[in-house]
């Protein structure tokens, strides 16, 4: 029976987690979803169909694979995910005016009240998670996290 390899100095560069910038990364992003979740369930949403919410916030139309884009998911899973939203009423669809074989998406009136419930909830979350930041933090803060998805997207 093999025995648990012993770590050592000399085979391995020291580490600890805790100093590991992806460590926490990881760590806020999973801590933001079971924060987020529950409540999102309670008014009828869930985490997919709140990030189509939210990337349809600054555009009236939207294409699905620039949705798919700004939710970091595969295409055939944000057709899914907004498939299912249009038979709930919260956006529409229509081919694109300037690509014909590319589908828009937009927030129905229903959408855009649901964005709103989510976005409240979103804010809440966000004003617990960041209250002892001072606005330059908070502004560091996105500035790291834009250059790291940035450096990311090279490799």
């Amino acid at each position: 029976m093999d025995q648990p390899a012993q770590n050592s100095a000399v085979d391995a560069p020291e580490f600890r987690r805790r100093d590991w910038p992806f460590y926490w990364i990881t760590q806020a992003s999973a801590r933001y979803h079971q924060v987020m979740e529950p409540r999102l369930k309670a008014k009828g949403l869930d985490i997919p169909r709140w990030r189509v919410l939210m990337s349809l916030y600054e555009d009236d139309w939207l294409s699905v694979s620039s949705i798919a884009d700004a939710c970091i998911i595969k295409l055939n899973t944000a057709t899914k995910i907004i498939q299912r939203m249009v038979a709930d009423g919260l956006v529409v669809t229509r081919p694109s005016q300037t690509d014909k074989r590319a589908t828009e998406v937009s927030l129905t009136a229903e959408g855009i009240r649901q964005r709103g419930i989510a976005l409240a909830i979103a804010e809440e979350v966000r004003a617990t998670a960041l209250a002892d930041l001072t606005p330059e933090d908070h502004k560091a803060l996105n500035t790291l996290l834009e250059r790291i998805f940035d450096r990311m997207g090279q490799l």
